[in-house]
């Protein structure tokens, strides 16, 4: 009796899923958080492009402090697509375009998604990311962060904060990645003006 009993209550929980899309406000997130990141500055860069895997990454999780009715949706090829096209991104690198196909490999940044999860209230990323000068690969090295964890605020808010959790842990550690990078793409150039 207990099985059917859990059954149901699973059958139920499942049937009556709330689904939350990260990304559907995500650039607004961005413009309202603008000027946070105070990332650095590089020219040695100009054109990214997201590995097929990254681009097509797909992650559900629920959360007991949130409602577990709930699904939170993350899409990081998006976040990260969207992180890279934003206004303080654009600021640090100059500019920064998506590369098309077929085009030079000159300046470019590939993104790799290693590993992306939200346990503990907090967003955890893994990238390895490649840096390509000339058709010749610079450099290629994983980058890890974790960002803040937002227990606090989803405590306090619930579902209500959860979405804006997700999205601001991600940032925080998409920024402390990209900070990262900045300084190895720099760090060849500081060498050679010595």
């Amino acid at each position: 009796m207990r099985t059917v009993i859990v059954a149901v209550a699973a059958l139920a929980l499942w049937g009556c899923s709330i689904h939350h899309d990260v990304v559907a406000d995500y650039p607004q997130y961005l413009i309202n958080n603008q000027g946070e990141s105070h990332l650095p500055t590089t020219q040695a860069a100009q054109k990214y492009q997201l590995t097929p895997q990254t681009a097509a990454h797909h992650y559900e999780f629920r959360s007991g402090r949130a409602g577990y009715a709930n699904v939170w949706v993350v899409e990081f090829g998006r976040l990260l697509d969207h992180t890279l096209q934003s206004r303080d991104v654009q600021s640090a690198f100059g500019r920064l375009v998506a590369a098309r196909p077929g085009e030079p490999q000159d300046g470019l940044l590939v993104f790799d998604l290693m590993g992306y999860e939200f346990t503990d209230m907090g967003a955890h990323v893994s990238l390895r990311i490649t840096h390509v000068r000339q058709g010749t690969q610079v450099f290629t090295r994983v980058y890890q962060s974790s960002g803040d964890a937002q227990g606090g605020k989803v405590f306090w808010g619930g579902a209500f904060a959860m979405k804006n959790a997700v999205q601001q842990s991600t940032k925080r550690a998409l920024d402390e990645i990209l900070r990262a990078l900045i300084a190895d793409l720099n760090a060849p150039v500081r060498s050679a003006a010595r």
